[in-house]
C-alpha cells in the first residue's frame, strides 16, 4: 500500500538531489539542474529558539552576531553534528526551492561521505524524511563525483578519484559500479582554513576569522610556488595590542602553511594505491587520477600530486559542482544508476 501511495505522490512531485556538504548545500531538480547553492549555516534566535536566517545571510553573520543570535554549522566533517538544526536547515532549503508544496513530497537523493557509519547514514535518511521527502536514498560522494565528471562507472576498469570537500576528503577506486577501496579523512577545506588562521596568528601576530581565512584560500591558495607571488590585503586584530591592523599575505606563505596538509593527502592516496588490486592499479597508471571538490581549486594541487605519485592528474572542469552534477545525471537516469544507491529498504 505504501509503495502505491508513493508512486501516486510521485506524479505530483519533482525528484530532488541534495549535496549535503559541511561548507555548502546544493540542491538540484530532475531535468532542471542546480537551483540552490547556499552555505550550510543556520542562525538561531536563542530567546525564541526560532531560525533567524539560513544559508548565505546566516554565513554573513559568522563572528558578527549579538548575544541573542547564534550561528551554527550543523554539519561537521561531512556528517550531522546537530540533528535538529540540520532538519530545520533542509526543511528551509526545500521551502525555498518548492514554496508551493501542496501534495508534493519529493523523492530525494542525498550525498554522504564514503566513510560514514550505518548510524550516520540512518540519521541522514531520517532527517531528510522529516524535512518532507517521500523517499530518501543515499549515494557516496566519490561515486557521485565520478558520475558527475563523466566516468563510466560500470566498466570493468579501475578509476581513481579524490574529492577534496569542506569537511572531508574522499578517495575511492571505482570499478563495475562499486567502490573497491576507499578512504575518508579530515584533511579538507575546513582544515585548510584553520591552518591559515593559525599561520597568520603565529607569523604576523594577527587574529583573523573563518571568513577571512576562506577568502585567502580562494584568492591566493596554493601548494606549490607560483611564477608570480600573488598577494591579498587582509584586516584583523593585532594579537599584541588588540587594535585593528592591515597586512599583506602572499601565496608563498600559503604554500608554507598548507605544505604538510598537501603531503598528508598524497600519503593517503599512496595508502589506497598500495591496497588496490594489481589489475586495477594498471588501469589507474594508464588513466591517471581525477580531482574534484573545492580543494581541486588550490593552485598547483594537480602538479604536486602528479610529481609525487608519477601519475597523470586531471582536475575536473567543474570541481565545485561535480557531486551535484553526478546526482543530476542519476536523477535523469534513475533506473540505470539506482543499483549504486543506498536505500533504507535494502541496506538496513
Amino acid at each position: 500500500m505504501r509503495k502505491i501511495v508513493n508512486k501516486f505522490l510521485g506524479i505530483f512531485s519533482e525528484d530532488l538531489g541534495i549535496d549535503l556538504g559541511t561548507s555548502n548545500t546544493l540542491i538540484c531538480v530532475k531535468n532542471k539542474g542546480i537551483i540552490l547553492n547556499e552555505p550550510s549555516v543556520v542562525a538561531l534566535n536563542l530567546k525564541t529558539k526560532d531560525v533567524f536566517e539560513v544559508g548565505e545571510r546566516a554565513k554573513l553573520m559568522l563572528g558578527r552576531t549579538p548575544g541573542n543570535i547564534q550561528t551554527i554549522r550543523p554539519l561537521k566533517n561531512g556528517v550531522i553534528a546537530d540533528y535538529e538544526v540540520t532538519e530545520r536547515m533542509i526543511r528551509n532549503f526545500l521551502k525555498k526551492v518548492n514554496p508551493k508544496k501542496g501534495l508534493a513530497s519529493p523523492r530525494v537523493i542525498i550525498c554522504v561521505p564514503a566513510g560514514v557509519t550505518q548510524v550516520e547514514k540512518r540519521a541522514v535518511i531520517d532527517v531528510t524524511r522529516e524535512a518532507g521527502a517521500r523517499e530518501a536514498y543515499l549515494i557516496e560522494e566519490p561515486m557521485a563525483a565520478a558520475i558527475g565528471i563523466g566516468l563510466n562507472i560500470f566498466e570493468p576498469e579501475g578509476n581513481l578519484i579524490i574529492d577534496i570537500g569542506g569537511g572531508t576528503s574522499e578517495i575511492a577506486v571505482i570499478s563495475l559500479g562499486g567502490i573497491v577501496k576507499t578512504s575518508s579523512f579530515r584533511v579538507a577545506g575546513d582544515r585548510f582554513d584553520t591552518t591559515i588562521i593559525d599561520y597568520v596568528r603565529q607569523k604576523h601576530n594577527l587574529l583573523i576569522g573563518e571568513r577571512t581565512a576562506e577568502e585567502i584560500k580562494k584568492r591566493i591558495g596554493a601548494v606549490i610556488d607560483l611564477e608570480e607571488d600573488e598577494y591579498i590585503e587582509i584586516s584583523g586584530r593585532n594579537a599584541l595590542n588588540g587594535l585593528p591592523r592591515d597586512i599583506k599575505i602572499y601565496s608563498s606563505e600559503i604554500v608554507e602553511a598548507l605544505g604538510d596538509l598537501a603531503q598528508q593527502i598524497i600519503e593517503e592516496i599512496k595508502v589506497i594505491l598500495e591496497k588496490t588490486p594489481p589489475e586495477l592499479a594498471s588501469d589507474i597508471k594508464r588513466k591517471g587520477l581525477y580531482i574534484t571538490g573545492g580543494g581541486a581549486l588550490l593552485k598547483g594541487i594537480d602538479k604536486k600530486i602528479s610529481e609525487n605519485l608519477n601519475l597523470n592528474v586531471t582536475v575536473s572542469e567543474d570541481p565545485l559542482n561535480s557531486v551535484i552534477n553526478g546526482i543530476q545525471v542519476l536523477l535523469e537516469n534513475f533506473e540505470t544508476y539506482k543499483k549504486v544507491l543506498i536505500s533504507p529498504e535494502s541496506d538496513y
